[in-house]
């Protein structure tokens, strides 16, 4: 994919090449006047972790991308339709709460769902994004940022990036989309904390660093083929389900053309995970361990093992898997700041109980295209659209890290919301990625940018 390069108004450097960053780079792709630079810290673009989802919101704005993205996601996504008509499409057909004691599990509710959610594998997301990188565009691989200096107001002479490796660069706008770990995000923190004094630098700093959500969350993939010779008709096969237990919770759905059932299951228990919990001097939870490590079948299964009936069919097909320790961070006092921007777990890592954070990802990143593409963006009023996009955005996003806590508390029983009610309390609180669009936002922006152009 070309583009005919024009002399560029400012060059964009983004830190990190997983779904947000490269679904930036792919939005920015649509205005040639903006020279763009990805920085990777793996040794190659990869994508860590099983199955993806994408509810209607999410995929709406992908489509704007173009017809190579919307039609490489639709190849790549199981059984997918889209339809308008609200109840026509189930996400959750069934939602099964099971106990120790109860070989038949119960079954609350159907969670009725306008617009089909889209179940990928996460590689294949990925890779539908990577072929659609101009080539144009420089990519950079095993470059970590350690930090960064942003010259201050009024200079607007380059930001510097310093690796890890001891090689430097240079650009006029950073994205930080580095993760749940940004080093963006800590320096960016750190920078407005020198600006403050007493508890307000302390809380702004507090804000630098992962937390341990006291979450843990156990991925593999089970082999549908291997599945369906032991149970032909098991549910995992055709449709999402979510089996509830209490402080724990599995959530499972065909991809890949079929050939996988994506299994994620997840506990609040700390004792499944041994003694992991550690108050530092702010309060905060750390994990002392790996986040990421792979375990071993009995390893895997351990927090499950009161599972009956479907779920112990799962897990007698469970070969290994992977635990994640779930960070997330604190609520942050901005999302820009100067001519640096956070977006995707960079900047609101939630947890995974709305199955939403790779799509407020999307959202943040073609919001964030949309401000510096406009005639109006200049590397001058680059920090008044980085404004704009913290002001509209910032509060949409932590209401969805917010509503994702109250889902895990739903889904763990470790909610005093009775099980009559929960089938309406999940709904509510998870409505807004079907009924709603970006699009509002979008123009607010655009409405913002276009008066400060005309002043």
């Amino acid at each position: 994919m070309a583009i005919e390069m024009t002399s560029p108004k400012f060059k964009v450097a983004i830190c990190g090449g997983g779904v947000g960053g490269l679904t930036l780079a792919v939005a920015l792709s649509k205005y040639p006047d903006i020279q763009v630079e990805v920085f990777e810290a793996a040794k190659s673009f990869t994508e860590l972790g099983a199955g993806i989802g994408l509810w209607p919101r999410a995929f709406k704005v992908l489509q704007k991308l173009g017809a190579g993205v919307e039609q490489g996601l639709i190849s790549k996504a199981l059984g997918y339709k889209w339809t308008e008509e609200f109840g026509k499409s189930i996400w959750f057909p069934s939602m099964t709460f099971r106990t120790a004691d109860k070989p038949d599990g119960v079954e609350l509710f159907q969670l009725m769902t306008k617009g089909d959610l889209m179940k990928l594998h996460r590689a294949d997301f990925h890779g539908v994004l990577i072929s659609q990188l101009p080539h144009s565009y420089k990519t950079h691989h095993s470059k970590r940022l350690v930090s960064y200096a942003q010259p201050q107001p009024p200079a607007i002479s380059p930001i510097t990036l310093i690796f890890t490796d001891g090689t430097t660069s240079s650009c006029d706008v950073l994205i930080g989309a580095d993760g749940v770990k940004s080093a963006v995000r800590g320096s960016m923190m750190r920078g407005i904390a020198q600006t403050l004094t007493g508890e307000a630098a302390a809380a702004v700093l507090s804000c630098a660093e992962p937390i341990w959500s006291g979450a843990t969350m156990y991925r593999t993939l089970i082999a549908a083929e291997q599945l369906r010779a032991s149970q032909p008709n098991h549910r995992a096969l055709r449709e999402p389900t979510v089996f509830l237990g209490q402080a724990s919770s599995i959530i499972t759905y065909p991809i890949s053309d079929g050939k996988y059932v994506n299994f994620a299951g997840s506990s609040m228990c700390a004792d499944l995970v041994s003694t992991i919990y550690e108050a530092d001097t702010s309060g905060r939870r750390r994990f002392e361990g790996p986040w990421v490590d792979e375990l071993t079948k009995e390893e895997f299964c351990k927090p499950f093992q009161d599972f009956k009936d479907d779920v112990k069919l799962l897990l007698e097909c469970v070969d290994k898997g992977t635990l994640w320790a779930v960070h997330t961070v604190k609520e942050l006092p901005t999302h820009s700041y100067g001519r640096v921007a956070l977006l995707g777990d960079a900047a609101h890592a939630m947890l995974p109980f709305q199955g939403s954070g790779a799509g407020q990802s999307v959202e943040d990143a073609y919001f964030l295209a949309t401000v510096l593409g406009h005639p109006s963006t200049t590397l001058e009023t680059v920090p008044r659209a980085l404004a704009v996009y913290d002001k509209l955005r910032r509060p949409f996003s932590s209401a969805v890290a917010l509503g994702s806590k109250l889902n895990g508390e739903l889904f763990m029983l470790q909610s005093d919301v009775p099980l009559t009610e929960r089938a309406e309390a999940v709904t509510k609180n998870w409505e807004w990625a079907w009924l709603s669009e970006l699009d509002e936002s979008l123009e607010e922006a655009v409405r913002i940018l276009d008066s400060a152009s005309a002043s």
